[in-house]
């Protein structure tokens, strides 16, 4: 497996741009390393959905109940107390938990009906935590009390050191013998039961990792903001995001999640002068890469690589 890792353009790809992010610091404002760390997160976010989507062919439409479950968890045993490091733990923990609990049913219909389950869920999450807003801090948000670090450049290298190794243990089982299992299981999942594959608990399976990574990323992510709520972590805005940027990066890539998350905030940002009209153009543009070319933004670079 090792061998096809590194035998794979995409790997050097990914080495040239970790290399140059890691550069990043020396020469550029804490502004826009607050941003990319930001970006960060949001592409672990988009990783962990493409390896239930892109690989296991299930359409998550709510992947902020799982980011948020961990988040809050952190955040509020933050507030009780705990250490930062416990926090991360219980908000994965919780993640995994709820992806279960949400899993085990969900898994048992098929097409949009599973992806109609994972919306609802969002949305029981959002009203919990209005209902229980003196827990959660409801509408308002949760502040915790604890930050990871106030210094820019301190943040930035933890979000990319945990997006380097999240993105490494997701392509890593994306190209592992689990990895042909789950696309068997998402493109024909009768034929791969016949060939004697569990596909329920290949999808189950693929359905925790990606709760895992989304509830541990969640929960640093709050240590970063330093505050929580249903607009910023929640909100099916924000899977709506988090599900384009997979889409846009490269479907089936896993990184290719990175580059579209990176994408998205950066030309958010970017055209931020044009008030309201930037998410029209910003949600154009991403249209376009969607629809004229399938292999997304990876997908370009890679056939330009290979032209060079």
């Amino acid at each position: 497996m090792l061998r096809k890792i590194v035998t794979n353009p995409l790997f050097w790809l990914t080495l040239v741009g970790l290399a140059l992010a890691s550069v990043l610091p020396l020469w550029v404002s804490g502004y826009i390393l607050g941003l990319l760390t930001v970006a960060y997160y949001f592409g672990v976010f988009s990783m962990a959905w493409d390896l239930l989507f892109g690989f296991a062919g299930e359409v998550n439409f709510g992947p902020t109940f799982l980011i948020g479950l961990g988040a809050y968890t952190a955040g509020i045993l933050n507030g009780h107390g705990v250490s930062i490091p416990l926090c991360l733990a219980a908000g994965a923990a919780a993640a995994v938990i709820g992806g279960l609990v949400l899993a085990l049913p969900a898994l048992r219909v098929r097409g949009p009906y599973f992806g109609l389950t994972t919306v609802v869920a969002v949305l029981i999450l959002q009203n919990l935590i209005v209902v229980f807003a003196e827990t959660t801090g409801g509408e308002i948000g949760l502040t915790v009390p604890d930050v990871i670090s106030i210094d820019a450049a301190t943040n930035y290298w933890i979000a990319l050191g945990f997006m380097a190794v999240s993105g490494l243990i997701l392509y890593a089982i994306a190209v592992s013998p689990v990895g042909l299992i789950l696309q068997a299981s998402g493109q024909d999942p009768v034929e791969a039961g016949a060939l004697g594959f569990n596909v329920a608990k290949h999808k189950l399976a693929a359905f925790c990792v990606s709760a895992f990574f989304s509830g541990l990323a969640g929960a640093l992510l709050v240590f970063y903001m330093g505050t929580a709520s249903v607009g910023t972590l929640v909100d099916v805005s924000v899977g709506v995001q988090v599900i384009i940027g997979a889409v846009l990066g490269g479907r089936r890539t896993i990184v290719g999640g990175v580059l579209g998350a990176v994408f998205l905030i950066a030309a958010g940002e970017l055209l931020r002068p044009l008030g309201a009209l930037s998410t029209f153009v910003v949600s154009a543009a991403a249209l376009a890469v969607i629809l004229f070319v399938p292999a997304g933004l990876l997908g370009i670079l890679t056939r330009q690589g290979q032209r060079a």
